[in-house]
């Protein structure tokens, strides 16, 4: 039995070969520490650094390719940015939503519970998961230093209305941070164009890079406000015993982990032969099958955005009598299919779906390699499993959570 890996939202799986070859090649041929010396091998890593800097500032449309900073991955990234704007010398206010991951909710909870921000958490709709644009410009205060959304759900796959987010910030003055960790690769994102002042993005989903990279996107003149959160050894100015002020030696501290940047490089080089548009209309073919096929199985419930607009390829779903572990246990079992069940890290969400006394949902989420044939598998497979289930006399067709 075949084994279809449908968890592309915790890690992209599997990797283009070029990916593994790069890593492969750095660690037999280079294996250096870029600004750690003058040999040719040094020199080599840091320009295997600097071309994936130039990639990504060109598939984002940054401003500057220095002002992609490398993190560990999403969550790394979304800590720089989120505590870097807290100011100590006065309390501030933050915007975040319910839909948010823990990667945006737990370190604004915990410099709220420090004492140091106040925070406006701004509901979604109910069925679709979309936040209203108007309930942020309302949240706005005085003292609002910055405004956090996630662009698409890990849970419902929606798709927030990026750019009339950034007009708002920008009306007003307030820098915008973006969690991308499922839109990064997915769709396409223009800084410049959505207002974008802060885009936080793992290497290792949607840009298809290995597991331990990231970056955060710091809009130039932004880096004079952002605090550094960590101090270090850069390689460069090592006669001064304080950090660099320039980009981006100011937010990265300590040798890269040039290993991974260079599979994050293959990475970007195979989506820029893909390109983005073509594996978002991709996605979008998977997505249109899986909803139509889905759509009329009794018992089965997903949740999120009912078409194809506004969304990405990720589902949650939930069966009449079955946990969802349960579920996951038997797609994986009797149908070799990779589901994630479980509250996956957006309590908010959860709560608002009515699906947190449930253990959560089964999530199923889609990437470049599968083809329409797998997701119709997988929707009959569920198909398969809700037959098989004890009458319930309850017929709840495709609704929402």
């Amino acid at each position: 039995m075949r084994r279809r890996y449908m968890d592309n939202a915790a890690t992209s799986f599997p990797k283009p070969r070029g990916v593994t070859e790069a890593m492969v090649r750095y660690a037999t041929e280079v294996g250096a520490s870029a600004g750690r010396g003058a040999y040719r091998e040094a020199i080599e890593s840091g320009a295997i650094i600097a071309e994936c800097r130039r990639m990504l500032c060109l598939l984002f449309h940054g401003e500057k390719p220095e002002h992609f900073v490398f993190t560990l991955n999403c969550s790394d990234a979304l800590n720089m940015a989120i505590r870097g704007m807290a100011d100590r010398r006065k309390k501030t206010h933050v915007i975040c939503t319910e839909i948010d991951h823990n990667s945006i909710l737990r370190p604004v909870n915990a410099l709220a519970d420090e004492g140091w921000i106040e925070q406006t958490r701004i509901p979604v709709a109910p069925i679709t998961g979309f936040v209203d644009p108007a309930d942020i410009a309302r949240a706005i205060r005085p003292n609002t230093s910055l405004i956090a959304v996630t662009h698409a759900s890990n849970v419902t796959g929606t798709l927030q209305p990026l750019r009339p987010i950034g007009a708002i910030a920008r009306e007003h003055g307030i820098p915008l941070l973006v969690d991308a960790a499922q839109s990064a690769g997915h769709v396409p994102i223009d800084v410049q164009r959505d207002g974008v002042d802060l885009l936080a993005a793992p290497g290792h989903k949607g840009l298809m890079g290995p597991l331990g990279t990231g970056f955060l996107y710091i809009r130039p003149g932004l880096e004079n406000v952002l605090h550094t959160i960590r101090q270090g050894g850069t390689g460069s100015v090592s006669e001064q015993d304080r950090q660099p002020d320039f980009m981006p030696d100011k937010f990265e501290p300590g040798s890269h982990n040039a290993i991974g940047i260079a599979g994050l490089l293959a990475g970007l080089k195979w989506l820029e032969e893909q390109t983005v548009e073509e594996l978002a209309a991709h996605e979008l073919a998977l997505t249109a099958a899986f909803l139509e096929r889905i759509r009329h199985i009794d018992g089965l419930t997903f949740y999120g955005p009912q078409d194809t607009r506004g969304r990405v390829g990720v589902f949650s779903v939930s069966m009449e009598g079955l946990s969802p572990a349960e579920l996951a246990a038997r797609l994986e079992q009797e149908f070799g299919i990779l589901t994630r069940p479980g509250l996956h890290c957006a309590p908010g969400i959860h709560r608002q779906l009515g699906t947190t006394p449930l253990g959560g949902t089964t999530r199923f989420s889609f990437g470049p390699f599968l083809t329409v044939e797998d997701v119709l598998y997988a929707a009959d497979a569920l198909a398969t499993i809700a037959r098989a289930l004890p009458t319930t006399g309850v017929t709840s067709g495709l609704r929402a959570g």
